[in-house]
């Protein structure tokens, strides 16, 4: 992976470049800047032969360094807020009045997912409502040039290389083409999935609510979500909420939210 590069003395890159020119490819390397972001899409190009396809690595080359991908990834500052202040800042009472009134009018959709995974409304509208505003909010940044930005970037460079194979893959599925925009980090659709979430936890167009909610019901069961079980901190259910997000005021916001909003 990007981040385990090797250290190389002059021995071994006289090796190395006996190695390419027996048809082998050199790690793509990492960077803090924008100046190695080309370079690094050649590198990575190269690496990804047989794994992703032509037309998705021709995709990937026409991407651009994301400076608003990289701003918002060093500026997450809210999720170092108190709970109450993080709920004042996302506007908790507005969810959870809206999220009341979209559970009435859609309880017919609430009622096949619960009945299908488990889940209730609540944390659901929770998540919907946090994560965009109920829709209204998804992002207008280019998808693929944030996840390839985030993979060349050396701070969790690992992490989103997978997310960018992913993308890829979505790019070859057509589930994402290479104007696809959403939020910084390559999130899309209503409940905001990365890609690889999208390949793994995906039931449709995330762009669709009935399958964004149905989506983010098959991710929580499949964290350990069990029907009837409690979801509150402490709570069976609770841990699966943290499999969605690692921020700890976060997690209390879904579950604090989700609870107001299924007590309606």
């Amino acid at each position: 992976m990007i981040e385990n590069l090797r250290r190389q003395t002059i021995a071994v890159a006289a090796f190395a470049g006996i190695a390419l020119s027996a048809g082998q490819v050199q790690a793509a390397q990492c960077g803090n800047t924008a100046a190695g972001f080309d370079a690094w899409k050649r590198q990575f190009a190269e690496e990804a032969r047989g794994r992703a396809s032509a037309a998705s690595l021709a995709a990937l080359q026409n991407t651009t360094y994301s400076t608003a991908t990289i701003s918002a990834d060093r500026g997450q500052h809210s999720f170092k807020l108190s709970l109450d202040q993080f709920l004042a800042k996302r506007g908790g009472p507005t969810i959870v009045s809206r999220g009341r009134a979209l559970k009435r009018q859609n309880a017919a959709l609430f009622e096949s997912i619960e009945q299908r995974y488990g889940v209730p409304p609540g944390p659901l509208l929770a998540i919907w409502g946090m994560e965009t505003g109920f829709g209204a909010v998804r992002g207008n940044v280019n998808t693929l040039s944030a996840v390839a930005t985030l993979a060349y970037d050396c701070r969790r460079s690992e992490y989103f290389t997978d997310q960018l194979y992913a993308a890829l893959t979505l790019v070859d599925r057509g589930l994402l083409t290479p104007s696809t925009r959403g939020a910084a980090h390559g999130e899309v659709g209503h409940t905001q999935f990365l890609p690889k979430n999208v390949l793994t936890y995906g039931t449709g167009d995330l762009n669709n609510v009935g399958a964004a909610l149905s989506s983010t019901a098959n991710f929580l069961k499949a964290h350990g979500w069990r029907a009837g079980a409690g979801y509150q901190p402490g709570e069976p259910n609770f841990a699966a909420i943290q499999g969605w997000n690692a921020a700890p005021v976060y997690e209390k916001a879904i579950a604090l939210l989700g609870r107001q909003i299924d007590n309606d």
